[in-house]
């Protein structure tokens, strides 16, 4: 077990009630990473918080230095908790995050985060790609519903496609209860 981290992808403020980004259900899937993060806690296991702040011309939300771009209080960091920023949708782009999973050995992630759709996504598959076993906990995982040709997609559908798409080849997806 000590080859295995939890990874904390973008739980900030503004995906919140009253955030710039609002996400469905981002209290409940805050509150199952939350248990999570006490597990590996009490295991004194690995954790790594990534936490997104957006350069980009034009960003409406994780703003460097605004109260949206804080991690969530329901997985705040830590004192001597890694907190890797990013600013692109894969937590493994442009930042420390491989180099430091090396040098703790890790082979195994667990993950919880924030969009489903979007950075969770996009580092799972990048994880699996880089050869990590990775669990990913669906049920502490939160999105918005999309817009397509015209339609609307509830956000329920939205992360449930995304945790069918992930389970399996990238990911084995599991509720927090069951890890």
């Amino acid at each position: 077990m000590a080859d295995t981290a939890l990874l904390v992808i973008d739980i900030q403020n503004d995906y919140f009630p009253g955030g710039a980004m609002e996400l469905e259900d981002a209290e409940a899937a805050g509150a199952k990473a939350g248990s999570l993060l006490a597990r590996f806690r009490e295991k004194s296991l690995p954790i790594f918080h990534v936490r997104h702040l957006s350069v980009r011309p034009g960003a409406t939300f994780f703003l460097p230095g605004t109260k949206g771009a804080e991690i969530h209080k329901s997985v705040a960091p830590h004192e001597g908790e890694s907190v890797i920023e990013k600013n692109f949708p894969n937590s493994f782009r442009n930042t420390a995050l491989k180099e430091a999973l090396e040098k703790q050995k890790i082979q195994n992630l667990v993950v919880a985060g924030m969009m489903t759709h979007m950075c969770v996504d996009a580092t799972v598959r990048q994880a699996a790609d880089l050869g990590y076993k990775v669990t990913l906990a669906g049920d502490a995982c939160a999105t918005r519903a999309q817009s397509f040709g015209g339609e609307t997609i509830p956000a329920r559908q939205v992360h449930g496609a995304f945790l069918a798409a992930l389970n399996g080849f990238y990911a084995k997806v599991v509720k927090t209860d069951e890890l």
